[in-house]
């Protein structure tokens, strides 16, 4: 594993990889600042639906509020989202350059296979996140407790995102994880998304390590 992440990011070297980031980085952004904006306009709308008037000062603190509260989960859910766009891109770039054999045997899924497994990536996000929910907020005055299970939640369902871009393409046989592979890969990235700055780098090269995981335990394998 730890062979496979390195290669990760040394994939950022190549100006593929950089400029799929970078559309990554910029869509996140974008992403989070549409958010705001509509945080801001539902809970002024709110604000005066209930009869307190607001010049937008207060609406706008609450907005941001609510956008620091629910970030962490809010930005794996879409950076994981908008990764997906691009994974297919991301797989060819380091299998035509690293493992041109599994490459040519592969099959690229469709955009709509692709925009099909990122909507239900995103809707389990936001599901097993919100059935957390009560266990981040009662373990929030421990300080630990709640990043703790946040990690052990989002480590799962990364790992299972990581398996379904490569088994989509190649199928299970040739590019499933082990549960110990698939939970330590989803740990390393979901714990490298609480970073501030790597977490805008952590999607892409997780990906990227995901395909060298695969290949890399398969050529082993076969040797």
């Amino acid at each position: 594993m730890f062979r496979a992440i390195s290669l990760g990011f040394a994939s950022l070297s190549d100006k593929g990889i950089m400029g799929i980031l970078a559309r990554v980085m910029l869509l996140t952004l974008l992403s989070f600042v549409f958010l705001g904006i509509g945080l801001w306009f539902s809970i002024d709308w709110l604000f005066h639906a209930l009869g307190y008037a607001d010049d937008g000062g207060l609406s706008a603190v609450a907005a941001i509020a609510v956008l620091l509260i629910g970030g962490l989960v809010l930005f794996r859910m879409i950076a994981i989202a908008i990764t997906w766009v691009f994974s297919d891109d991301i797989i060819d770039i380091i299998e035509a350059k690293h493992y041109p054999f599994e490459a040519a045997r592969g099959k690229r899924p469709s955009n709509w296979q692709s925009a099909r497994m990122g909507m239900r990536s995103a809707m389990r996000a936001l599901g097993y996140n919100l059935l957390a929910l009560p266990f981040y907020l009662v373990l929030l005055i421990t300080g630990i407790g709640a990043p703790l299970v946040f990690l052990g939640v989002n480590a799962l369902l990364l790992g299972r995102d990581l398996e379904d871009m490569l088994v989509a393409r190649h199928g299970h046989h040739m590019a499933a994880f082990g549960k110990g592979e698939r939970l330590m890969l989803g740990l390393a990235g979901a714990a490298g998304m609480m970073v501030p700055l790597l977490q805008f780098v952590v999607p892409v090269v997780a990906t990227a390590s995901a395909v060298h995981m695969a290949h890399g335990k398969f050529r082993v394998t076969n040797k």
